[in-house]
């Protein structure tokens, strides 16, 4: 069976949904609530390009959500556990990274336009500057680690993002490009590479500055520089 080639579906956008986050004080700011095929603009674009880098899409990024789009964003939500739809709602929305988190008006981070390796290292920089080589590539695998539990969202622009989950993100640090020859940079690629100097952790803290009385609940599997990485 051929596939069609123009599909004629009518298109609903709200150009901004917001779900606020209950004790929070932030806002998912979705770039559109919802993207299918017929939708133009900007936010297809932008989806096209991650989909691209990611392996799923392999037309150009020319902001028209077409039939191989369609089928890009599909494959997409097959692989990390969300109903295989086509459609890029919300929830695949925020899978994706494609959010901005807002507070009090300001827009404290957003995951749009920065490759994977730049994001993670920004993470990286803003939780784990000043400490040892070994700790940066770690706090960068916790958050490869957490893209693979299924109490996390499934990719690092989602986990990175996850509102209170990192401080980079709340101050604003995850918005400063990190020069590409800087160690952090290097310590993502790494990471990314498969070096996990955490043995399989989904947290780490600082004892020295940790407020959670939660995070004690966690079995400690190691402490590299400043911070103990548990489970």
């Amino acid at each position: 069976m051929k596939r069609a080639k123009n599909l004629t579906v009518l298109v609903i956008i709200i150009s901004l949904t917001l779900t606020y986050l209950q004790g929070s004080g932030n806002f998912i700011t979705s770039l559109s609530a919802t993207m299918l095929p017929g939708t133009r603009g900007d936010e297809v674009k932008q989806l096209q390009q991650r989909l691209k880098n990611w392996g799923y899409y392999k037309g150009e990024a020319h902001g028209s959500y077409n039939w191989d789009t369609f089928l890009a964003v599909k494959d997409f939500q097959y692989c990390y556990g969300l109903k295989p739809t086509g459609i890029a709602g919300t929830d695949t929305q925020f899978a994706m990274g494609l959010t901005k988190i807002v507070k009090n008006g300001v827009v404290l981070g957003q995951g749009n336009g920065v490759g994977q390796e730049q994001l993670l290292a920004r993470a990286i920089n803003g939780e784990a500057r000043g400490e040892p080589y070994e700790g940066q590539v770690a706090v960068g695998a916790v958050i490869l680690n957490r893209t693979r539990d299924p109490a996390f969202p499934k990719t690092v622009a989602g986990v990175i993002y996850q509102p209170g989950a990192f401080t980079a993100v709340d101050d604003g640090q995850i918005n400063v490009a990190i020069d590409p020859a800087s160690t952090v940079v290097k310590a993502a690629r790494d990471a990314l590479n498969g070096w996990d100097p955490s043995d399989g952790c989904i947290y780490y803290w600082n004892p020295a500055t940790a407020t959670s009385s939660w995070i004690w609940s966690r079995t400690i599997v190691k402490k590299i520089g400043k911070h103990n990485f548990g489970k």
